[in-house]
């Protein structure tokens, strides 16, 4: 039986109103719009806090900040979207109004601005965008790009046969650097529209995205030293960064943008998905995950290993697409969790969610398909640690382990091959 996976979508106010049968067309609409020029106007974007973002983007009347939210508890890291509810309306744009954006990360570091990656469009959040916009966008990115950064743009042509996989533009100077891209070849329908800004000196995936060439700017035998352990017998990777999938079936591509940051590789959910062949609706099955996880692996210089699935109460090899591998002991099972959260590499965890607790509780009762990411364990408590691609407060979380093993549907591996 093949499983389906879907997003875990939070029930959203449209869903309660109809159940209370209330006439949503009597409920006044606000209509907001933050202006995100900041983040990519030079020197200023620099000056920025994460203090500031309260400041300039209030919540007013509203119980949550309606402009964005921070992906992580440390405010290291806030992400900006575009909504369309039944009572609030909020856009983004650049440029002066001049650009509307689906999406905008910024990141801090030490307190200060580190950089924005901004995702004009993407075709799980936008649908699909005119080549007339889509060039229209382009050309004024481009120039705003080039002035900010005092210097000309070098043209940057995807090589898919070879792992880039991005048509754009980059620039670097003293002032900072810039990258922007679309997928690859550019007579293929727009698939996603991204712009990167950061300090001359930011590494990590915005470095990344700066390289020609493909593959993780992190070495596997540096992966251990992501490895921490505590008195109380936490094995932990640390330093995984948060994303939030939002409203779409992308457990998968986001868990895997996740994973792919952390080992230095500039590529996000919206162009995995691409690759991977994802549908935003309608989610995928075991079979599929692994076919699109296989898809994924050889372009970014990954090497990518199915561990085991679920077939009735047992665990399985996935041979060419069918469970018809050897029967693999739960004991082995835990093995291979242990040894590759010591050598600092995350296991992709697809599971059955809602049947067994976890701590801290989900505060909505949810069930179905999904995909978190084992980032620890704990031999002393018999627990395994995981982490959701949901935002703050789902950075590391726990379940006993033997709930863990019976909600199970695949474990999968994907981990860099430059040593």
């Amino acid at each position: 039986m093949i499983t389906r996976f879907s997003s875990i979508v939070l029930p959203n106010l449209l869903v309660v109103l109809f159940s209370l049968q209330i006439d949503v067309g009597l409920i006044a609409q606000e209509r907001l719009t933050a202006d995100l020029d900041v983040f990519v106007t030079l020197p200023a974007a620099f000056q920025i806090t994460p203090d500031d973002l309260e400041t300039r983007y209030p919540k007013g009347q509203w119980n949550h900040n309606p402009f964005f939210k921070w992906l992580t508890e440390d405010h290291s890291r806030a992400i900006f979207q575009k909504k369309e509810l039944p009572n609030l309306t909020v856009d983004l744009t650049l440029l002066g109004g001049k650009v509307p954006v689906e999406e905008a990360i910024i990141d801090f570091k030490n307190g200060q601005f580190l950089g924005v990656t901004v995702s004009v469009f993407n075709r799980g959040d936008g649908g699909q965008i005119s080549i007339a916009d889509y060039r229209s966008y382009f050309e004024a990115l481009k120039n705003h790009l080039t002035a900010q950064l005092q210097t000309s743009a070098v043209t940057r042509t995807g090589r898919p046969n070879q792992g880039l996989l991005v048509d754009g533009f980059s620039w670097i100077s003293a002032r900072g650097k810039a990258i922007l891209e679309r997928n690859a070849p550019s007579t293929d329908p727009v698939e996603f529209l991204r712009m990167r800004l950061a300090r001359r000196d930011a590494g990590g995936v915005y470095e990344a995205a700066m390289q020609d060439r493909v593959g993780a700017t992190v070495k596997l035998s540096e992966l251990p030293s992501h490895v921490a352990r505590t008195p109380d017998g936490d094995v932990r990777i640390q330093g995984i960064p948060m994303v939030d999938q939002g409203a779409k079936g992308y457990c998968v591509v986001a868990s895997t943008q996740r994973l792919f940051e952390y080992y230095g590789i500039a590529c996000d959910m919206h162009q995995l998905a691409q690759v991977a062949g994802s549908d935003p609706q309608r989610g995928t099955s075991i079979i599929a995950i692994n076919d699109e996880l296989s898809r994924i692996d050889y372009r970014f210089k990954t090497r990518f290993t199915c561990l085991a699935v679920k077939q009735g109460p047992r665990f399985v090899e996935l041979v060419d697409g069918r469970y018809v591998g050897r029967e693999i002991p739960k004991a082995q099972i835990l093995t291979a969790i242990q040894k590759s959260i010591d050598q600092g590499i995350p296991i992709l965890w697809a599971l059955e969610l809602g049947q067994f607790p976890e701590d801290p509780p989900l505060t909505e009762q949810l069930s179905g398909g999904h995909m978190r990411m084992i980032i620890g364990y704990n031999l002393e408590k018999k627990q395994i640690l995981f982490s959701d691609s949901w935002g703050a407060g789902h950075e590391c979380k726990r379940m006993d382990v033997e709930d863990a093993l019976q909600a199970t549907l695949g474990l999968f591996v994907l981990k860099p091959t430059t040593r």
